[in-house]
C-alpha cells in the first residue's frame, strides 16, 4: 500500500508537509509553517488531519521556514522520532528556529500588552523550549548516503541548489509486489545563480512532486552585475550609501559574494560592505564551514580567502555596533535584515539614510502585498516607520533576477534533466495560477499525468500506477 497526502503547500506556497504511507510506515516530508495571509497563518493554529506521534520519520528538504517552521509545534505536540536532513540544514536551523521561537514568544508578548488577542493570555505557537527540544531531534545525513526508513523504505538526498543544505529527497518503497521510486523537489534552485550549484538532475522516478512557486512567471535574464553597475557606480561616486535590506540567510551571502566580485575585477571601487546582523553573521560563519564540500559553487576560495568574505567586509553584531553606522559616511554598502522592510535593523538605517538623496536602496528580493518593501517597490513617497512618517528621497534600485526558486522554464528543464519521464506528477508550493499553468506544461511537453492536489487530498499511489 502506497499512499501520498498533502497537508500543506497545496493551494498555497507556505506550510509545506506531505505525508507519505508505505503499508504500516509514516514518513513526513518537512514541517513548514503557513505564513502570509491571516486564513493561512490560522491554519498553523489547527491540529494537522494526522496524529503527530503516528509519524515514523520526518524528512526536511531545506531550512526555510515555510518548510521546517512548524517542526517546534510538532514535537511539543507528540512527535517522537529523529528528523533527517543534511548536515548544512542542521546548522541553520538552529539559526532559523530559534528565531522563529523568539518572534513567536515576541508576538505574544506584545498582543497581551496590547490586549488584543482573542485568548487571555495570547500565547506563542511555540517557545524557545520547544524548538530546542526539536533541534535535538535533528540527525544530519550526507547527500546520496542510502537511509533506511523500514523493511522495503530508504531515502536519499541529492543537491537541490536553492540554499545551503538544501535538498531534493528521493524515496524508494517497495509497494504491489515492486520497488517505486518517489522524488520530493523540496524548492528547486534557478541554473547559473551565484553562490548556489545548479540543481542536480532528478533520479528516474515513478512518481514526482514538483513545487511550482514561479511556475507561471519567467526571471529577467539580464546579467546581474550589468544591473547593479552603473546605479551604485553613480551612488558612490556622490559619496552615498547602498542599503540592501536582504534575509539573512542565503541572499545576503549572494549579493556579498556579487560585490566583492565586482570590486576586485575593478567593476566597482572598494569600499566598507558593513553586514548588520547577528543572524546574517552567523550564517556567513555557516556558509564558510561548507566552501569545499560541494554544498556551494566551486572556486569560492581564492588566494587563501573565501569571496562570500572579501576584505572590505565587516560584521556588526551588537546594537551599539549597529548605531554607530548612522554616523558613518559614505561611500558604503550596508546589508541589513529584514528583507522586505517589516523588521529588524534595516528600519534603523532606513529612518537615517531615506530622506537623502544620495541613498540608493537596492531590493533584491520579493516584496509581498502589504510589507514596506512592496510600498517602496510602487512609488511610497513616504513610509510608516517605528511611529513616524519618513519621508523617501532616496533612490530605488530593483535587482531582478536573483530569486532562489527555479522559474517556469528551469522546472522544466530541471525535469527534462532527469532519465525518463515520471508517470504522475502532483504539482505543489504554488499560489493557484502557478501551479496550474506548471501542470499544464508538464502535462504537455513532458508527456507525464499530474494531479494538483488540494489542502487534505490523499492518493493511492497504488491505483495511479496501475493504471
Amino acid at each position: 500500500m502506497l499512499h501520498l497526502s498533502f497537508h500543506g503547500a497545496a493551494g498555497t506556497v507556505t506550510g509545506s508537509r506531505h505525508l507519505l504511507r508505505a503499508d504500516d510506515t509514516r514518513v513526513l516530508v518537512d514541517a513548514g509553517l503557513f505564513q502570509g495571509l491571516k486564513e493561512l497563518r490560522e491554519l498553523n493554529w489547527k491540529a494537522p488531519s494526522f496524529e503527530p506521534a503516528s509519524i515514523d520519520h520526518l524528512l526536511l528538504t531545506h531550512t526555510h521556514i515555510d518548510h521546517a517552521g512548524y517542526l517546534p509545534r510538532l514535537v511539543r505536540d507528540g512527535y517522537k522520532g529523529v528528523v533527517h536532513c543534511t548536515p548544512a540544514t542542521q546548522e541553520l536551523a538552529g539559526l532559523l528556529l530559534m528565531d522563529s521561537a523568539r518572534l513567536q514568544e515576541e508576538d505574544a508578548a506584545y498582543a497581551n500588552k496590547k490586549g488584543f488577542s482573542k485568548h487571555d493570555p495570547a500565547l506563542p505557537l511555540y517557545t524557545s523550549a520547544d524548538a530546542e527540544a526539536a533541534l535535538a531531534r535533528l540527525r544530519a545525513v550526507d547527500y546520496d548516503a542510502w537511509l533506511d526508513l523500514g523493511p522495503g523504505l530508504r531515502a536519499r538526498y541529492r543537491n537541490a541548489g536553492h540554499l545551503l543544505g538544501s535538498a531534493l529527497i528521493e524515496v524508494r518503497a517497495a509497494s504491489a509486489g515492486r520497488e517505486r521510486t518517489l522524488v520530493f523537489s523540496g524548492d528547486v534552485g534557478g541554473y547559473g545563480m551565484p553562490l548556489h550549484p545548479d540543481p542536480s538532475p532528478p533520479p528516474a522516478c515513478d512518481v514526482l512532486v514538483i513545487e511550482s512557486t514561479y511556475g507561471d512567471r519567467l526571471h529577467d535574464t539580464t546579467p546581474l552585475a550589468d544591473q547593479m553597475r552603473g546605479p551604485l557606480q553613480e551612488t558612490f561616486a556622490r559619496g552615498g550609501v547602498v542599503v540592501i535590506p536582504a534575509f539573512a540567510v542565503g541572499r545576503a551571502q549572494q549579493v556579498t559574494l556579487l560585490l566583492g566580485d565586482m570590486m576586485r575585477s575593478g567593476a566597482l571601487p572598494v569600499v566598507p560592505i558593513d553586514i548588520d546582523s547577528p543572524m546574517a553573521v552567523d550564517a556567513t560563519r555557516i556558509y564558510g564551514r561548507h566552501l569545499s564540500d560541494h554544498n556551494l559553487d566551486a572556486g569560492l576560495i581564492e588566494g587563501g580567502r573565501s569571496r562570500i568574505c572579501p576584505e572590505s567586509v565587516r560584521f556588526h553584531r551588537t546594537v551599539e555596533e549597529s548605531k554607530q553606522l548612522n554616523d558613518l559616511a559614505g561611500p558604503r554598502v550596508i546589508i541589513s535584515a529584514s528583507g522586505m522592510l517589516t523588521g529588524g535593523r534595516v528600519l534603523h538605517h532606513l529612518c537615517r539614510r531615506l530622506p537623502d538623496d544620495r541613498t540608493l536602496v537596492m531590493l533584491v528580493g520579493y516584496q509581498a502585498a502589504g510589507t514596506r518593501g512592496r510600498d517602496l517597490l510602487e512609488g511610497a513617497k513616504s513610509l510608516r516607520i517605528h511611529g513616524r512618517d519618513v519621508e523617501v528621497r532616496a533612490r530605488l534600485l530593483v535587482l531582478h533576477g536573483l530569486s532562489g526558486h527555479a522559474d517556469a522554464n528551469e522546472l522544466i528543464r530541471w525535469v527534462r534533466s532527469g532519465e525518463g519521464k515520471p508517470a504522475a506528477v502532483f504539482v505543489t508550493h504554488g499560489e493557484p495560477p502557478a501551479a496550474a499553468a506548471l501542470a499544464q506544461r508538464v502535462e504537455k511537453e513532458i508527456g507525464a499525468r499530474t494531479f494538483v492536489p488540494r489542502l487534505g487530498a490523499v492518493f493511492d499511489l497504488d491505483s495511479i500506477l496501475a493504471s
